[in-house]
């Protein structure tokens, strides 16, 4: 009971844990019990009212299903008062005030990135290193340190391979050997011969998690067997992804995501570059790159130029998959499509301020809205890095270098924080950026994108696409 005297009594202690413990209460009806005890929740009288409080009373302790009812309906209507229902609520308000807000630096926004070297970026690989072990390369890190919970899986050994592969191609030095050779046995050991896939999770024990990976990571895993089959310094390594390769390929055609479609294309460029005589390549090649450009027809409107209803994940290879398939075979369908659709991605990609922004993890597949702000992960940048540059080699139009290097910069602190991701010590990554804080662990995507960003912009470098030293971007 809570005979309170005054009406204007906000809240009573004794009420609401009376209340979420499912009692009967009779009270006065002060504001708080009004709220809390209407609708049969429990009993309200009079104030000042002795007589018509002790009659409440009684008939209660004399009626055990009326109690009992009301009991219930109390404890049901206070079960979204517990604390934990309270803080999902205030948490919830927190992260709304954050989405409607636009980002705020949390220092100053660098306006230009200094090269560290006369060739560009300077290339660390130590931390990558450190990431690998005798099995392959693990997939997470809790800060700079290994984390063997979650084991390996095949699409960070693929990507490993394509920046090895990279690496020599470009002339820098390259990973040790031994460990090349081990990523490229991860692949092998990923290949499920029986049902013609690869597996993608393996467990810290070398204990496959599946039998076959998704879709994307067999994808992936084609388009390094493509890369190491045209650009690996070892021999026995290119004909063995050469041989792996067209094996692998069989599937594809029943495959329906569009990404693996992507990494597929982007295997094949490389791939036909060496076997321009494997015609069912060839013609996978063509099926595929028109698969794009039907998805692009059927999802195309005037304010949305994107092939499907929403953006997700390394979306920049779809355009650069078009591109590169297009300057291949010489097709200004592909070309014109993969440069159209990669403008339309830049637009979303672009902030205010003229930084890049790539597409937030919050927000994959909202259908037809702007990308929500975060989580920013590296993949995101060095696909569109990989797709200015093939934009650039296609067009000659400087736009497109100035953009990569624009994209490049969010590495280095241009981005909605203004705090740079790169560990100049061990050449780590930070695996992206939160609302609030950049994410302290260094995985191994994001240690592998960064320095296949770094081959790239130094090849960039060299090839004239502009000068080391001081580069001003532009909005």
């Amino acid at each position: 009971m809570t005979p309170y005297l005054n009406e204007a009594q906000m809240t009573s202690g004794t009420l609401a844990y009376s209340f979420g413990l499912g009692k009967a209460v009779v009270s006065t009806p002060y504001w708080h019990a009004r709220e809390l005890l209407g609708d049969g929740r429990g009993c309200l009288v009079p104030f000042n009212a002795p007589p018509e409080t002790a009659d409440a009373i009684a008939q209660l302790l004399s009626d055990a299903p009326r109690r009992q009812a009301m009991r219930e309906r109390a404890y049901a209507s206070s079960r979204s008062m517990t604390w934990d229902q309270t803080a999902q609520k205030y948490f919830a308000t927190f992260m709304d005030a954050l989405r409607d807000q636009p980002a705020k630096p949390l220092a100053s926004r660098a306006q230009s990135v200094v090269l560290a070297s006369p060739g560009g970026p300077s290339i660390n690989c130590a931390h990558l290193l450190a990431m690998c072990d005798d099995t392959g390369i693990v997939q997470h890190a809790v800060n700079s340190v290994p984390d063997r919970l979650h084991g390996y899986c095949v699409d960070d050994n693929a990507r490993a391979l394509i920046l090895a592969c990279g690496l020599w191609a470009a002339g820098e030095k390259g990973l040790p050997d031994p460990l090349v050779a081990r990523f490229a046995a991860f692949v092998q050991h990923a290949w499920n011969v029986d049902l013609g896939r690869f597996r993608n999770f393996m467990g810290f024990s070398r204990t496959w998690l599946e039998d076959r990976g998704s879709e994307d990571s067999h994808g992936r895993t084609l388009w390094a067997l493509g890369v190491c089959a045209s650009s690996d310094k070892d021999q026995g390594r290119r004909d063995w992804a050469a041989a792996l390769f067209p094996q692998a390929l069989k599937v594809v055609e029943s495959f329906t995501s569009p990404r693996a479609w992507a990494f597929t294309l982007l295997g094949l460029d490389s791939y036909c570059s060496v076997r321009p005589d494997d015609h069912g390549a060839v013609h996978l090649r063509t099926l595929l790159a028109d698969r794009l450009i039907d998805l692009l027809a059927l999802a195309e409107a005037p304010d949305w130029f994107w092939f499907e209803q929403g953006l997700s994940y390394d979306n920049a290879r779809l355009s650069e998959a078009l591109i590169r398939t297009g300057s291949a075979t010489g097709s200004a369908r592909y070309t014109d499509a993969g440069v159209r659709t990669l403008t339309w991605l830049m637009t979303r990609q672009t902030a205010a301020e003229g930084h890049f922004r790539p597409v937030g993890t919050e927000g994959f597949h909202d259908v037809r809205k702007r990308p929500r702000l975060f989580d920013q992960q590296p993949v995101e940048a060095t696909a569109t890095i990989s797709a200015c540059i093939a934009a650039w080699r296609v067009t000659g139009d400087s736009d497109w270098r100035d953009a990569a290097w624009r994209v490049f910069s969010w590495f280095t602190g241009n981005n909605d924080l203004g705090v740079p991701l790169i560990d100049e010590a061990t050449g780590a990554c930070l695996d992206g950026l939160h609302a609030d804080r950049p994410n302290q662990n260094r995985g191994g995507e994001s240690a592998i994108c960064l320095l296949i960003s770094i081959v790239e912009m130094r090849e960039l470098s060299q090839l004239g696409g502009r000068r080391p030293g001081t580069f001003e971007w532009r909005a």
